[in-house]
């Protein structure tokens, strides 16, 4: 038998909608009863409580099939720089240190006179 995808694809939709509306009136209540409370925030919508929603699975649960902050891509791409550090000699890991130091704003930074407004 040839059978149609279409309803297993609106079961679908019913499932995932089964499932993100209720989280998002779950996550408008704890806002509202909580951190309005507590924080002295404004209070959201739905919709807001539903972009809320989105927002937070794209910054820390990522996506299904994905990996999430602390994926294997992630722990592979760390322990390559370890590898890297370690191996690094002393005075390439003094000039790398230097180098970030610079870049980052800390340390020794050039001290250039300020002109005053007189000059």
């Amino acid at each position: 038998m040839n059978r149609s995808r279409f309803p297993r694809f609106i079961l679908f939709l019913l499932f995932i909608f089964a499932i993100i509306v209720p989280l998002s009136f779950i996550i408008m209540a704890l806002w509202n009863n909580i951190l309005a409370v507590v924080l002295h925030v404004s209070l959201i919508n739905f919709w807001q409580a539903l972009g809320l929603f989105a927002l937070s699975r794209i910054l820390f649960g990522g996506f299904p099939g994905k990996p999430a902050w602390a994926g294997r891509h992630r722990r592979r791409e760390m322990e390559e720089m370890r590898n890297k550090w370690f191996n690094l000699s002393p005075e390439e890991k003094k000039h790398f240190k230097e180098e970030w130091k610079g870049r980052c704003g800390r340390g020794r930074m050039p001290v250039t006179p300020e002109k005053t407004a007189t000059e």
